[in-house]
């Protein structure tokens, strides 16, 4: 049984059994020495990963050298020509300049001199190294000046620039400019921000007795050069990415435009497919009642053979609902629609004839020629050939008006040559509306009955499609009397 509290108040002590619903005693709050330790915790934790970042940005990150100029190609080294021989003349300044305002020793002078100067040079491939470099020549001239005879520390009725040198301001420029050019804006704000803390230790804190103060103008130009560097990197880093998403996206569209033309290829080939499977279940259905008495193995055959051939049409359909489901309004095109799918059988070359009509009948002259003994090909081989020449007659329509146009097919043993190659426009061609999938379908189709295809301009200002598409051997001609029709000119 719980244990009621003296102070009945509908509390119970610790101990007693907690009935359903009741709520759990208050914790203690925290004491004001433990809130305030936390608070101190979570502060040095975040200085310390402050710190642990700053040193992985300005000790352990790597950069890429500055690249040559694409164009023109004879300046491709020009920028560091350039940065090289500011290097030697910034050296040779900087030796003078401490040698005879801070009346610091030649050697130390050509040391600190120098690594000013090399300074500018490594940061064309190390930037990050570089900008150390910079700053230890900066500390190493501002303790030195301190020392030397007639220095900084020693009353002079013209004071000297101090703690930045005039040439240490155009050495740390150059290399900040050239840090923020080659690293990310983190990285470069935290070298501005270090250089402006031992700036501040060296006029702030240290001091000195005899001196013009430069501190603050230094940090102002050295602001202004980083944040001109870190703005042109990102300018080049967007002109970049924006190149490489213009690729990506001319990749994924020519994909996409070879998916499409191979679903059209392939809603034109279901009607084919389908014909041939229809036949085969319709003999496999009359065949019993050809033979007298069949057997009941050879009707359990037929049977099955009828079966297999409804389910594969079965399948063919379902298939070419999911590629029309796209565009059932224009199943041969590009684009959305809800109308019925057309039930028009598949065109062949018999129907050359016709196309050839209307081609002239929007403007173009159009000369065929067929050689060769004229043979039955696959219903593919038909299809394909007759696409092919409907795609150059309108790609010639398009961009070649008032043009010639000779339509060439040739009969072989082993398949069919189609030829179509048109003359010189007449006129300027307007701008076609089109998709561009013609080139690409007229290719798809011979690739996919193992031909080839070859487009290439002519010299004339022409243009010419020229394909070879395998025919099947053993079937055989329409008309074993026909030879060679010679050439018709309609």
């Amino acid at each position: 049984m719980p244990r009621a509290d003296p102070a009945d108040d509908g509390r119970y002590v610790e101990g007693g059994d907690r009935p359903p619903g009741a709520r759990p005693p208050a914790a203690a709050p925290p004491s004001p020495s433990g809130a305030a330790g936390s608070g101190t915790s979570w502060v040095r934790g975040r200085l310390r990963g402050l710190l642990g970042l700053l040193r992985d940005d300005l000790w352990t990150f790597s950069s890429d050298p500055l690249p040559p100029l694409s164009r023109p190609r004879l300046l491709r080294r020009a920028p560091h020509v350039l940065f090289c021989a500011i290097a030697l003349v910034l050296s040779a300044g900087a030796v003078g300049e401490l040698h005879s305002s801070y009346a610091l020793i030649l050697p130390l002078a050509v040391l600190i001199g120098g690594a000013q100067g090399g300074a500018v040079a490594l940061a064309l491939w190390r930037p990050l190294p570089a900008w150390w470099l910079s700053l230890a020549a900066l500390v190493t001239a501002a303790q030195a000046s301190r020392v030397a005879p007639g220095g900084v520390e020693h009353p002079s009725p013209d004071p000297p620039p101090w703690p930045w040198t005039g040439s240490g301001v155009v050495a740390c420029t150059l290399v900040l400019f050239l840090l923020a050019l080659r690293v990310p804006t983190r990285v470069s704000a935290g070298a501005l921000a270090l250089t402006a803390f031992g700036t501040y230790l060296l006029q702030g804190v240290e001091g000195a007795s005899s001196y013009s103060p430069t501190g603050v103008p230094a940090m102002v130009v050295l602001t202004v050069v980083v944040l001109i560097g870190t703005a042109l990197r990102g300018r080049r880093v967007a002109r970049s990415q924006l190149v490489e998403l213009a690729g990506v996206t001319a990749e994924e569209r020519a994909r996409r435009t070879v998916l499409e033309e191979r679903s059209r290829i392939a809603r034109e080939l279901h009607d084919v497919v389908a014909h041939h499977m229809s036949v085969i279940s319709i003999q496999a259905q009359v065949a019993p009642h050809l033979v007298e008495n069949p057997s009941e193995e050879l009707r359990e055959n037929l049977d099955g053979i009828r079966k297999n051939a409804l389910e594969a049409l079965t399948e063919l359909r379902r298939v070419l609902g999911v590629l029309r489901s796209e565009n059932p309004a224009d199943p041969y095109g590009i684009g959305s629609g809800t109308g019925p799918a057309p039930d028009a059988p598949q065109p062949t070359l018999d129907r050359l004839d016709a196309l050839v009509e209307n081609t002239r009948t929007a403007g173009l002259e159009v000369r065929t020629e067929i050689t060769g003994e004229v043979r039955r090909l696959s219903p593919g081989v038909e299809l394909s050939a007759y696409r092919i020449v409907q795609e150059a007659l309108s790609n010639a329509l398009r961009h070649a008006p008032g043009s010639t146009v000779r339509v060439q097919l040739a009969h072989f043993p082993r398949g069919l040559h189609i030829r179509v190659a048109n003359s010189a426009p007449t006129r300027t061609a307007p701008p076609s509306p089109g998709a561009g999938h013609g080139l690409l379908g007229m290719r798809e189709r011979a690739m996919m009955l193992g031909g080839t295809l070859v487009t290439s301009a002519t010299p004339d200002g022409g243009y010419v499609v020229a394909c070879f598409l395998p025919g099947t051997e053993d079937l055989a001609p329409d008309d074993p009397t026909t030879g060679t029709t010679g050439e018709e000119d309609r």
